[in-house]
């Protein structure tokens, strides 16, 4: 079964500064690379390439960072389409998420995932059949 990855599990794989969160964040990226269930959208690399080069301290080279946004095509990413911010405008609406964590949700519906890995989302709300789940309070494989 797919799981869709938000933006802040790949930023914390790769934050030195969070000594408690990458190696649990590695663990669930590595999960899904061998199962091959990882999923994300345009938007996810978007953010992911901007947070580390620029965000991190120390931040990742740029050279660095878009080698890993190329291995995450390896994913399949969502792009971002006229028919997904609608989507992500009637989430924003209904539950009163911000835009971009609407786009989020909407990426993972789209792309047919039942899960969410986030921190930034209330752990166990649903939206849409999408439910989120804190990849640092949850073990590792374990919503498969």
């Amino acid at each position: 079964m797919p799981i869709f990855v938000d933006t802040n599990v790949l930023a914390y794989a790769r934050d030195a500064s969070e000594p408690q969160r990458q190696p649990v964040a590695r663990a669930w990226l590595e999960h899904l690379w061998r199962t091959e269930t990882g999923r994300l959208s345009v938007q996810v690399l978007q953010e992911y390439y901007v947070t580390v080069t620029r965000k991190l301290r120390p931040g990742l080279p740029a050279a660095e960072a878009r080698a890993d946004v190329e291995d995450l095509m390896a994913w399949r990413p969502l792009a971002v389409d006229a028919d997904l911010v609608r989507a992500a405008w009637a989430l924003e609406e209904r539950f009163r998420l911000s835009f971009w964590d609407a786009l989020i949700v909407a990426g993972a519906h789209a792309a047919g995932c039942r899960f969410l890995l986030s921190e930034d989302l209330t752990a166990g709300a649903s939206y849409d059949g999408v439910e989120v789940v804190d990849p640092f309070r949850t073990p590792v494989g374990s919503i498969d």
